[in-house]
């Protein structure tokens, strides 16, 4: 038999715990970013209804880990990059997010090495998103 590998099927989303698994993750990430004053910033970038933005976040999750695809169920199709192009993250803004998806993710009761790799996974859609910025900024 075949060892399964993170990013292979639904491999990424069975050990994040599934749906529920995630959802515990984004509530705690929440959580983070809003006692963190580093990240007081990108929290208030998102609208005043947080529970829109778990639901959104865990639903995309879902699907981006390998597992059903909520989030377009729902919202319908997303592209990570161009859906934040309205807000002004630059890599200060970035880096909070990471710390504050870091700190959730260590409460979560995941493996090491995937702790890990969800990072450094989560850290390329982040980075589009700031070269995007660059590239407006670049563009006025």
């Amino acid at each position: 038999m075949t060892e399964s590998r993170y990013g292979e099927g639904d491999t990424s989303f069975q050990t994040a715990g599934g749906e529920a698994g995630i959802q515990r993750l984004v509530e705690d990430f929440y959580e983070v970013m809003a006692e963190r004053d580093y990240a007081r910033t990108i929290y208030e970038m998102h609208p005043g209804d947080i529970a829109l933005s778990i639901d959104k976040l865990s639903r995309f999750l879902c699907g981006w880990l390998g597992g059903p695809k909520r989030y377009s169920e729902k919202y319908g199709g997303i592209a990570i990059p161009p859906a934040h192009k309205h807000l002004p993250i630059k890599e200060p803004e970035m880096k909070a997010w990471l710390d504050c998806m870091a700190e959730a993710v260590a409460r979560q009761p995941y493996p090491d090495d995937f702790k890990q790799y969800l990072i450094e996974q989560l850290a390329v859609p982040a980075g589009r998103i700031v070269v995007l910025r660059e590239k407006i900024e670049q563009l006025q």
